[in-house]
């Protein structure tokens, strides 16, 4: 049996290849800059296998016709980009109300207001904290390339149907943009998909339901969001995702996601020219947060360099993690500015000779 095909990809056409081989059955969506090779590719593709696509009138108006079709039964996805999410945060909260399963890429751009149209990732607070009112979070996985793009957003998919939750793939706007050979997943029939006997829909032979986020007594809504939280805490011991490369007794990690990871994992290849142990602790899922392995890492007291394109939201985080056992920093760059691996790599050898100093 041959292999799988590679085939060179953008991130965004990745994305949207993996969602409909994952049985995306609707698409809704409106253009934003950096992320509009998605809308576009659905609004080829989705037709093409007689399935839904729409461009809604706006991000509003998207996001809760993915509301609708989800409820309905539907594979739903939607896309946009940072200002466009946005928009989207209060179907969204409806959405995580009504236990809702869905599918939400953000391909980040600078922020905030309008920013600009070059890759950041400032959204994380925005994704990792729920983003709209009330108690809820969302499952946020980031890729750091386009095979990862295929991969999890091939994943997104199952873990929305799994749990009945939002989830949220994170890419920053140059995992969108750059093209990479890619191995797509195997294509999913849509007769094996799921079973939603809690959907509206398909209502011939059984009485109707309702779904709805909207319970006006206080104790009836506090049961339903504590029944929700507990699905938290099982997604917090099965879900949480990282990777680590370097050695197990590095003198400095890097803690990054994305596009930073990247160019962290070059610093680190520098690093090694010059004889220094450097290790990349990479969160794949950014909610949940994996604070166990990265607590376990800092127990060494030695120091962790967090690595951001934003000015300081990945790193709280971080310090979660770490518990005051070992010193933190960060290099954070903002408006669409790539942090470079020389640059990484200084500020490391900078810690490494003031932890020297110190001890």
């Amino acid at each position: 049996m041959s292999a799988p095909e590679k085939q060179l990809l953008k991130g965004n056409d990745a994305i949207a290849e993996a969602a409909i081989r994952a049985g995306c059955t609707a698409y809704f969506g409106y253009p934003i800059t950096p992320q509009n090779e998605i809308i576009a590719y659905m609004a080829r593709h989705m037709v093409q296998r007689g399935r839904v696509f729409i461009q809604a009138e706006s991000e509003v108006a998207a996001i809760n016709m993915v509301y609708g079709a989800a409820a309905a039964g539907a594979r739903a996805m939607t896309s946009s980009s940072s200002p466009g999410i946005s928009l989207k945060q209060e179907g969204l909260s409806y959405a995580a109300g009504a236990d809702i399963p869905l599918v939400l890429v953000n391909v980040m751009r600078g922020g905030p207001g309008l920013g600009s149209i070059a890759p950041s990732q400032s959204d994380y607070f925005q994704s990792t904290r729920g983003g709209g009112h009330g108690d809820y979070f969302c499952i946020v996985l980031a890729p750091k390339s386009v095979q990862e793009c295929a991969d999890l957003t091939y994943l997104a998919f199952d873990l929305a149907d799994q749990y009945r939750t939002p989830v949220i793939v994170l890419a920053d706007g140059m995992i969108g943009q750059m093209m990479e050979g890619v191995v797509l997943p195997a294509e999913r029939s849509l007769d094996s998909l799921p079973e939603r006997g809690w959907a509206v829909g398909r209502m011939k032979n059984r009485p109707s339901r309702h779904i709805t986020s909207l319970n006006l007594v206080p104790e009836e809504l506090e049961a339903k969001t504590r029944k929700r939280f507990e699905r938290y805490d099982e997604i917090k011991r099965n879900e949480a995702r990282f990777e680590i490369t370097g050695p197990d007794d590095a003198d400095l990690t890097f803690v990054a996601y994305g596009t930073s990871a990247r160019v962290a994992l070059g610093a680190k290849k520098l690093g090694e020219r010059e004889g220094l142990k450097l290790r990349v602790f990479r969160p794949v899922t950014l909610w949940p947060f994996p604070y166990e392995a990265l607590g376990a890492i800092a127990k060494t007291g030695k120091p962790v360099l967090v690595v951001e394109m934003s000015l300081g939201q990945l790193v709280e985080d971080v310090r979660l993690a770490v518990l005051g056992q070992g010193p933190v920093h960060l290099l954070g760059r903002a408006g669409g500015v790539i942090p470079t691996e020389e640059e990484v790599f200084k500020t490391a050898e900078k810690i490494l000779a003031e932890h020297r100093r110190n001890l």
